[in-house]
């Protein structure tokens, strides 16, 4: 799996009954809670119970509500890895969080039971790895992103231009916003925001757990305009401001919970 797939336990307890904002970011998120189900507030205001939680690319908050413990297993998963485990592309799942079995099959169900039986987290991490081998093995000949694509995913993570990416691809603009779409589900642009995104509230949990938040140094470091440019794509993206997400999560104690951890770095030649 490589680069492509990376996962990490997460063990929160002894915090406030509350809710964990599930922000956007450029991976797909497979999530698997032991004890109890991952809680997730549907836009209509009522909540959604998952054994495990698939997700697609999101450009907006998700809420997961939780009873003061999170425990389980959250994995990134590259956009261009999705074909190769789940047999679909990232365009399928954008947008929503379903059941991982509704995708996968029996096997979701399995890997929840055996996540659940396991006495330890190496039990646990060992049972996911078999899954995810199992299911690369049971896609391993379905298509694959179209080298123009893959070129262009990476090229706009770090922060190029779609008109220059359509040059480098031999495209027009129109034409690769079209089939990146179809791929991913999101526009390059939409991609690359959520990108520098991802790299920026990971900078503010950092330096706020120093001490020193310095939202206009992070501003400067990252491309935005001013302070206030990235106060307004922060609320944006986030549904509330930096500080508020530092104080209710950094400071708060749950970052480091569900969705925090290393994050799948690029592709390898399992997407």
């Amino acid at each position: 799996m490589g680069r492509s797939v990376t996962r990490h336990v997460y063990d929160v307890r002894d915090t406030p009954p509350g809710i964990h904002r599930a922000l956007p970011s450029p991976f797909l998120t497979f999530v698997v809670p032991v004890d109890e189900p991952l809680r997730m507030r549907r836009p209509d205001g009522g909540c959604s119970d998952f054994r495990a939680c698939l997700a697609g690319l999101h450009d907006e908050p998700g809420t997961i509500v939780h009873p003061g413990h999170q425990a389980g297993i959250h994995v990134s998963v590259h956009p261009l890895a999705a074909r190769a485990l789940f047999g679909l592309p990232a365009a399928a799942l954008a947008g929503h969080s379903v059941e991982a079995a509704d995708v996968v099959g029996r096997i979701g169900g399995e890997l929840c039971e055996r996540v659940d039986a396991g006495a330890t987290w190496p039990a646990r991490l060992a049972a996911l790895d078999d899954v995810l081998a199992r299911l690369l093995r049971t896609h391993d000949d379905g298509p694959r992103a179209v080298a123009e694509l893959r070129h262009a995913w990476g090229r706009v993570q770090d922060g190029g231009s779609v008109r220059d990416v359509a040059r480098e691809v031999g495209w027009s603009t129109d034409h690769l916003s079209r089939r990146f779409a179809a791929e991913f589900g999101v526009r390059p642009s939409v991609a690359g925001r959520m990108a520098r995104f991802d790299r920026v509230r990971r900078e503010i949990a950092r330096r706020a757990g120093l001490g020193a938040l310095d939202l206009a140094g992070v501003a400067a470091d990252h491309g935005y305009a001013d302070q206030a440019h990235l106060a307004r794509e922060f609320r944006a993206l986030a549904g509330c401001s930096a500080t508020t997400w530092v104080a209710e999560e950094v400071h708060g104690g749950l970052v480091g919970s569900v969705q925090d951890g290393p994050q799948a770095d690029g592709p390898s030649s399992a997407a």
